[in-house]
């Protein structure tokens, strides 16, 4: 059924995957200054590698990749969070929160500033060059993350399968209406809005409005 909903011509996912690489590319080569400072200010600031070590997300057809985002936590965070006794409360407030986070304490001085811009995100594009994600398109989503919330939300499990049929993007619809901070019910719900309606002229759209988003750093987490 999730298919049948998102289901586009051919040509709409050749023109995509080009306007996907032609993007990546001259994104990356607009963004390679910022791109080597950000990794030097993440190695000066704290302990760890340059790249988040985050669990893998779910992509197009339930498949798992690695996500490339700088790193803007302390080293082995998520580990922390789940599995060290003194962040126990914060993980309860993680999973009721709809897996966000206001004034997160695992986030780095360079973190918050990387996050609030979205230059956390800049190395998503070597995801899109390599097929798994989209520059437009929802959320990818952690595992544990759409289990959980499923149970809470079970009215939102249609709204899933919709958006699973597609690629997982850098940028999306709720993201630029500065809705970050939104339940996950509301967020899958637009998310899956998206995968039915999506053409080219609508990820122009949404890729037209995403430097203000970046630049005001409206529903930035």
């Amino acid at each position: 059924m999730a298919k049948s909903k998102t289901k586009k011509n051919g040509f709409y996912d050749i023109e995509k995957r080009i306007t996907d690489i032609f993007f990546s590319i001259i994104l990356i080569i607009t963004f390679l200054p910022i791109i080597i400072v950000v990794a030097i200010a993440i190695k000066l600031d704290s302990v760890g590698t340059i790249f988040a070590d985050t669990p893998e997300r779910v992509g197009m057809k339930g498949k798992t990749f690695k996500m490339y985002k700088f790193r803007s936590m302390v080293k082995d965070a998520h580990i922390l969070l789940r599995n060290d006794p003194k962040y126990k409360e914060l993980y309860d407030t993680y999973k009721k929160g709809s897996y966000k986070l206001k004034n997160d304490p695992r986030i780095t001085r360079i973190g918050r500033v990387i996050r609030k811009y979205s230059l956390d995100e800049l190395p998503q594009f070597i995801n899109v060059l390599m097929g798994e994600m989209s520059i437009v398109g929802p959320r990818a989503y952690y595992p544990d993350e759409l289990t959980e919330q499923q149970k809470k939300y079970p009215y939102t499990k249609e709204a899933v399968k919709v958006v699973l049929s597609v690629k997982p993007g850098i940028t999306g619809y709720w993201q630029v209406t500065g809705r970050s901070q939104i339940n996950f019910d509301k967020r899958i719900q637009m998310d899956a809005d998206y995968a039915k309606k999506r053409s080219i002229l609508y990820d122009f759209w949404i890729i037209l409005k995403t430097p203000y988003a970046m630049i005001s750093g409206r529903g930035a987490l």
